[in-house]
């Protein structure tokens, strides 16, 4: 391989993941309810904010009271847990949104369907 060759192939990977790192440290981090937390009628939240895949939502909750399962739009449409879905439980959950469509529910009985779910479409 030629020396300028060489040259071009690091510069291209050196540009590249400086694009990469770029990225991520531009993400924003979202506090899902702002003060409030993670809570009940927190749905609506999202509304007039814009998402980008890889920012990071942030779950604040009392585990004993509430958790996060992240769900496809049909389970967050009827309020369910689909088998092998996603389940936080920490209290402090860190999620980083992927592009499309990202739903949350807390499965707590009753309590997605009194407001504690949020959909997001992340770009």
């Amino acid at each position: 391989m030629s020396e300028e060759k060489s040259i071009a192939i690091f510069v291209t990977v050196t540009v590249l993941g400086m694009l990469i790192l770029s990225n991520r440290a531009s993400a924003a981090v979202y506090t899902v309810g702002d003060a409030a937390g993670w809570n009940f009628n927190v749905a609506g939240w999202e509304n007039g904010k814009h998402f980008r895949a890889g920012d990071v939502l942030v779950f604040n909750y009392i585990p004993a009271a509430h958790n996060v399962v992240s769900v496809d739009r049909r389970a967050y449409n009827s309020c369910t847990t689909p088998k092998g879905a996603k389940v936080y439980q920490s209290g402090r959950d860190r999620i980083r949104l992927v592009r499309g469509q990202n739903c949350f529910i807390c499965n707590f009985p009753g309590h997605c369907q009194s407001g504690m779910k949020i959909a997001i479409n992340a770009m």
